[in-house]
């Protein structure tokens, strides 16, 4: 089966492997389509922090049932989408259902070879069924459930004032929850593509470009009292320390995205607000559910999806995706 391996940073080749056999209590899926990340495109670029080389990259797949166990609550042409965190199922954080932040997690694409190839065996626990759903938006569910995690893990109060700072897949993706769950959303970012992007594809009326006055139209736009829940997807060091002063007096900070990289905050600062601070990593089973019936209710755009390519266009055309010029907001590689 054809499977494309990122050998080192910038090099990616085509390779052939021998198809899986399926294990017991396993689920054989023939892919169809693989979602490019931010993460693989810092293993790409050789700043992925949990990674060595070299990797099959890949962990947003959708695919079809090729081969199910026997009373499986699967079967043969079921489309579905993959949970690529491998969890243990016993370490504390999975007794306590936050498998997404297990002790001993094995992300598909990271720690482990990942889903740029034509067949993967996994245990049926990490596969859902994606009813209603097209190979599309099954791909798509993933990157989506990061955003509508943080989300959950924020607890939006209707009404309240809700910054995204950056404005990439995964920003956009918490944006979209935030807004579900009745958050006045702001976006954040440097690059006037992905705003425009949010304002007239995603209907989020208010952004603000990096600039001089970001800050002065970010406290215009609160009264003053910046905003209750923050969300950093930036990936940069230095955005999150920013972000520290955009948090409204008893706000909440999400840090959504991962940097190499220790951060620093004033802590007066952070206690005369007496903020609260979370990590968000990774999503659950349940927040896989809750983009899917999102997805099915037509709340989520098709045309979040901006690229396309086949497997074997990859080693060819993956560095394009990496361009800012290229508009991507997110690419889908066909099987």
């Amino acid at each position: 089966m054809l499977t494309i391996i990122c050998d080192e940073p910038g090099k990616l080749r085509a390779i052939e492997r021998v198809r899986p056999v399926r294990a017991d209590a396993e689920v054989l899926i023939r892919l169809s389509r693989i979602g490019v990340c931010g993460t693989d495109l810092h293993i790409f670029g050789g700043n992925q922090p949990y990674l060595s080389y070299p990797r099959v990259m890949g962990h947003e797949l959708a695919g079809i049932v090729e081969e199910a166990p026997v009373g499986s609550s699967l079967a043969p042409g079921d489309t579905v989408c993959i949970i690529p965190y491998i969890s243990c199922g016993h370490c504390n954080a999975c007794v306590r259902g936050k498998t997404n932040c297990c002790r001993n997690i094995g992300v598909l694409g990271v720690h482990r070879d990942g889903g740029m190839t034509e067949y993967l065996s996994l245990p049926e626990e990490f596969v859902v069924k994606a009813d209603g759903l097209s190979v599309d938006q099954a791909a798509m569910v993933e990157f989506l459930a990061i955003g509508a995690h943080a989300v959950a893990r924020a607890r939006i109060e209707p009404g309240q004032k809700v910054l995204i700072t950056g404005a990439g897949p995964i920003g956009l993706a918490v944006a979209l929850f935030a807004r579900l769950d009745g958050g006045e959303v702001t976006l954040l970012d440097g690059r006037t593509d992905r705003l425009s992007f949010a304002r007239e594809q995603l209907g989020f009326g208010s952004t603000v470009q990096l600039g001089a006055d970001d800050e002065e139209q970010l406290s215009a736009i609160t009264g003053g009292d910046f905003f209750d829940v923050v969300f950093d997807a930036t990936g940069s060091p230095k955005a999150i320390e920013r972000g520290f002063a955009f948090v409204a007096h008893g706000g909440t900070y999400v840090l959504v995205s991962i940097v190499s990289s220790d951060i620093r905050f004033s802590d007066p600062e952070f206690h005369k607000r007496e903020t609260t601070l979370l990590g968000s990593r990774n999503a659950t089973r349940s927040d896989f559910e809750r983009v899917m019936a999102a997805m099915r209710d037509g709340k989520i755009p098709a045309s979040l999806i901006t690229h396309r390519m086949t497997l074997s266009d990859v080693p060819e055309r993956f560095a394009q995706l990496t361009e800012p010029s290229a508009g991507v907001v997110k690419a889908l590689i066909e099987v």
